[in-house]
């Protein structure tokens, strides 16, 4: 203790230089403990966010009505590419209870809007949006009632609302059970957080490594006076201390002024409120704890193969040879954590199951900072000849790769996740987009879903911007005994049939069997009887014809069919009366930009949770942007700590061959063939590093989709775009610290005291 307190007091007494350094200390640990502060919170962020939406929830439902029920619908509109949710509320009394963020109920006409879709209503077009329930705005809903600040939520107050629109009646907020979390959403975030806390402390640990040579000759100076091997090395922990616990310091500022902008890199739907990013408090002790032991013990590991003498610091030149076996425990542990979870995830997802999927991701990926020195090494080994350039840079790393194969393995690491990330991520928009009907006839379908459509036709028809409205009907299928067999027919014309599926060719008195991925098809019997809404009269006889041309049907808010036929296949009139109405297909005039919106707001006055679906819409089956977007806002900030270590890492390697590179250029060596040493010094690990990456990150691509049940299938093509990105940002780095080498080749670098 003695030793630590004395390198500390002499780390503040260093001057100039020496207070440059820990400066340089503290902010590079600040910024890695921002990060890692930003990540202990998120649980906290996460749990106010669930507990906001369980307190808004409904209760239990309640048969009848009394002073202290209400009736709710809870309905979901898009304005533009903006989503906007809510509810339309009628007390049935004047005890009904009041939502969560409101001071009274609202009164009917009136609506209650977040902050932010107040701030959608007052911009550009926002009249539109106005218009669509016939309320007036009469205030805000208060952070207690929102998820998040740009949440886009309403209350509507209602005197006309009925079950028979689908509302329920219930006397209590707040009975929500625990949240339904999609499995890939659980990947997701477990994932996310290991790819970015993996860096971060690789970054924090390249931070405690940063010296300067006025710390050397204190070194030195310190063996001078007396002190042994133990002692220094005690003292120059003490040294790091500080600037560790500086870097605390930092890093809380850096949390601070983070979480007030983290929101904004993040969807609407995850974007919290500053004050809910508040870390969890044995996640802060650990922090607090870990970092500064971290630094004492990262600089004593440093300093085991330098040898501080009265007249200067060398480095030892040992050449080790690693040892493989070892190195494969790390990776082999993952796969035997993941194994179990490959024939999916279980239906409820909890502690155990997350705690066993991150501690597999966590090992998996710590075998590639594990096999890379190894591979570094066995490769560099069997390299030689070629140029000056090239003999330099390979003896270098075959003499000591440590210093290169470290500031790769962070870049490695961060690859490999962002490769898993990227497959699960493509994999899920595949599997629930799909592809889209076409947009060149009709724009968009209003389904009934179950509902009475009298007077919808005309409503639309009369709505401005629209120029044409459809219908789409349906009917089922019994057997000649009359017996239901499950099977479904979809009428309508050629034009209205070509929204639903994808057909080769189509006049009318043609129909197709109809089958989705992912559901069983029902085969109809010979003479069929093909009833409409009156169950009691058949339309038709049917005999499903031999050879019928199957066609896959596109994903929407219909449910899939088992056929589908033109009104004279089935032989019934073909203005579709006498069978379920259920889909009203518009076309809309192109010129008009609102004809849409307009839309919307027609169903809301008749259907407020009528399903509206767009043709052509990549939105449409798109559930994972929002973590898309997550995703790049998380491959940013690694890409900036990635650039960060690097330069870092170039700059100290530079700096302790100095003497070395001064000789060199005293004896006429190009600057060129230098700068081309370097180069191949970086190029070679990280060459190994990043194919290292891809094959681990496209293995752990593999078996997250296995357990999530998605198909396995990999995106070469943005594998390869990206890996080429990253292999130019670290060339890039590379090339800044040149500079420093062109200064590093002066004469003066040969002087020695």
């Amino acid at each position: 203790m003695t030793s630590l307190l004395l390198g500390v007091r002499l780390s503040v007494a260093g001057g100039r230089s020496g207070w440059l350094r820990l400066a340089l200390i503290a902010v590079g640990v600040g910024l890695g403990v921002g990060m890692l502060l930003v990540l202990a919170a998120t649980p906290t962020a996460v749990a106010a966010r669930e507990e906001r939406r369980n307190d808004r929830a409904t209760g239990a439902f309640v048969e009848q009505a009394g002073p202290g029920t209400l009736l709710a619908l809870t309905v979901e509109t898009r304005f533009r590419q903006e989503v906007v949710r809510g509810r339309i509320l009628r007390p049935d009394g004047d005890r009904a209870p009041v939502p969560p963020g409101l001071d009274r109920m609202p009164a009917a006409g009136e609506l209650f809007v977040s902050p932010a879709l107040a701030a959608l209503i007052a911009g550009p077009g926002g009249s539109v949006l106005a218009e669509r329930w016939s309320a007036r705005v009469a205030g805000t809903i208060a952070p207690d009632g929102l998820s998040g600040p740009d949440e886009m939520w309403f209350y509507a107050g209602s005197e006309t609302l009925t079950t028979g629109d689908g509302a329920e009646r219930f006397a209590a907020f707040g009975a929500g059970g625990p949240p339904t979390t999609d499995a890939v959403i659980v990947v997701l975030a477990v994932i996310g957080a290991v790819i970015l806390l993996m860096p971060v402390l690789a970054f924090v640990t390249t931070a405690v490594r940063f010296g300067s040579e006025s710390r050397e000759r204190q070194l030195a100076a310190i063996r001078l006076v007396g002190a042994d091997s133990r002692m220094t090395r005690l003292i120059a922990s003490g040294d790091t201390l500080v600037g560790a616990l500086l870097g605390l310091v930092v890093g809380g500022a850096v949390f601070l002024g983070l979480r007030r902008v983290v929101g904004g890199l993040l969807p609407a739907d995850f974007s919290p409120y500053p004050a809910d990013l508040r870390p969890v408090p044995i996640l802060l002790v650990v922090i607090l704890v870990i970092v500064p032991a971290g630094a004492v013990l990262v600089t004593l590991a440093a300093l085991r193969r330098v040898v501080i003498e009265p007249l200067g610091v060398v480095r030892q030149g040992v050449t080790r040879r690693r040892r493989l076996w070892w190195r494969l425990i790390p990776p082999g542990a993952g796969l035997a954590l993941l194994y179990p979870l490959l024939g999916g995830l279980p239906d409820e997802i909890g502690d155990a199951t997350r705690a066993q999927l991150a501690a597999g991701a966590i090992l998996l990926l710590t075998g590639v900072v594990v096999l890379l020195p190894w591979l570094v090494q066995a490769l560099v080994r069997r390299l030689g000849g070629g140029g000056v350039g090239w003999q330099l840079g390979i003896r270098r790393l075959q003499l000591d790769s440590d210093s290169a194969v470290r500031s790769v393995s962070g870049i490695a690491v961060s690859v490999a996740g962002i490769i898993a990330v990227q497959g699960l991520l493509g994999a899920s928009i595949a599997a629930t987009g799909g592809s889209q009907p076409p947009a060149e006839r009709f724009q968009a379908v209003v389904h009934t879903n179950g509902a009475d459509g009298t007077g919808w036709a005309a409503a639309l028809t009369g709505t401005p911007g629209v120029a044409e409205v459809r219908t789409s009907g349906y009917g089922y299928l019994r057997s000649g005994a009359g017996d239901p067999i499950g099977a479904s027919v979809r009428v309508g014309d050629c034009e209205v049939l070509r929204q639903y599926a994808a057909l080769p060719s189509c006049t009318d008195g043609d129909s197709f069997a109809a089958v989705m991925p992912g559901w069983d098809k029902t085969v109809a019997t010979p003479g069929s009887a093909f009833y409409g809404a009156d169950d009691d009269a058949p339309l038709s006889r049917w005999t499903v014809p031999a050879g019928l041309p199957e066609v896959t049907l596109y994903p929407g808010a219909a449910g899939p069919s088992s056929y589908l036929a033109t009104p004279a296949a089935l032989k019934i009139r073909p203005d579709l009366r006498g069978l379920h109405t259920d889909g009203y297909l518009i076309r809309l005039d192109p010129a008009d930009p609102d004809a849409i919106e307009r839309v919307r707001n027609t169903m809301a006055r008749l259907a407020p949770a009528a399903p509206l679906q767009l043709f052509g819409d990549q939105r449409i089956g798109d559930q994972f942007a929002g973590a898309r977007q997550v995703a790049q806002a998380c491959a940013v900030l690694l890409l900036l700590f990635i650039g960060a270590s690097m330069l870092v890492n170039v700059t100290e390697q530079l700096r302790e061959r100095r003497r070395l590179l001064a000789v060199l250029a005293a004896f006429g060596t190009r600057r060129r063939t230098l700068s081309a040493s370097v180069l191949y010094q970086v190029a070679v690990p990280a060459s190994v590093g990043l194919l290292l990456a891809v094959g681990v990150g496209s293995a752990l691509s593999a078996v997250l989709l296995a357990a999530t049940g998605a198909p396995v299938t990999f995106d070469w093509p943005a594998v390869a775009v990206m890996t080429a990105a990253v292999a130019a940002m670290i060339m890039a780095v590379t090339g800044a610290g040149l500079p420093l080498l062109f200064r590093l080749l002066k004469v003066q670098e040969l002087r020695s005291e």
